[in-house]
């Protein structure tokens, strides 16, 4: 089946202003979604940072029910070792890819649900699955990302919500412009593609995912690594 979407359908994309956001934008807006950006860069349609359960309140009253949201607001956090890593910036890690994939879905999935139709997609990273060395919070708080949607999908099961994640390895987007480059560099070693991923690579399957030609998975883990995942 093709990937196709109801007609007049609205998607919510957070961190949609650059990077696997901005390109999961245009590849809907191109597919004739309506699509709404939000993050706390400039270039969104949408002022919006994710942490804060009232302005994410506002965003959803202004907007009203959507159709697909995707979450791929996020950071990487601090790449120190664990016993060396600050506890504010283990907590300002949870709080953006946890709590902001979190607000997010509380706020727009009841409208979803009444609709009987939406699509969820959070981004999550191949970092959830493997740890990487020198990023336990990132690591942690995207396998937080996966076991979130994994409870979610299973809620949302018979309501005609579908609630997925993508995980990535290493793309190249401004997330990672301040990344250390040894890490990026042990990544790509450990991808058999020998390469990093772009974010329209990313944005190919998030769409998919957002489609109509989605209709029987659920809480499911979708790997983009060039070959890294193996489980």
């Amino acid at each position: 089946m093709a990937a196709t979407y109801p007609e007049g359908a609205t998607a919510l994309i957070t961190g949609g202003a650059s990077g696997i956001g901005a390109a999961c934008a245009a590849l809907l807006a191109e597919a004739g979604v309506r699509v709404v950006t939000a993050d706390i860069a400039d270039g969104a349609d949408v002022r919006l940072d994710v942490t804060d359960p009232d302005a994410v309140e506002r965003v959803r009253a202004d907007l009203g029910p959507v159709d697909i949201l995707v979450n791929s607001a996020g950071v990487v956090g601090p790449s120190a070792p664990l016993v060396d890593v600050h506890l504010d910036h283990w907590r300002r890690t949870f709080r953006i890819n946890v709590d902001g994939t979190f607000l997010l879905c509380r706020a727009f999935a009841p409208g979803m649900i009444d609709a009987g139709w939406g699509r969820i997609v959070n981004l999550a990273s191949i970092a959830a699955k493997d740890g990487n060395p020198t990023q336990s919070a990132y690591s942690a708080s995207k396998a937080a990302v996966v076991a979130l949607t994994k409870s979610l999908g299973k809620e949302l099961a018979t309501t005609g919500v579908l609630a997925n994640v993508v995980a990535p390895a290493a793309v190249a987007s401004p997330m990672n412009a301040d990344t250390d480059p040894a890490i990026l560099a042990r990544s790509t070693s450990l991808t058999p593609m020998g390469r990093m991923g772009t974010p329209e690579e990313i944005a190919e399957l998030v769409a998919w995912l957002c489609s109509t030609a989605v209709s029987f998975s659920t809480g499911a883990v979708y790997d983009a690594s060039g070959g890294r995942a193996d489980y």
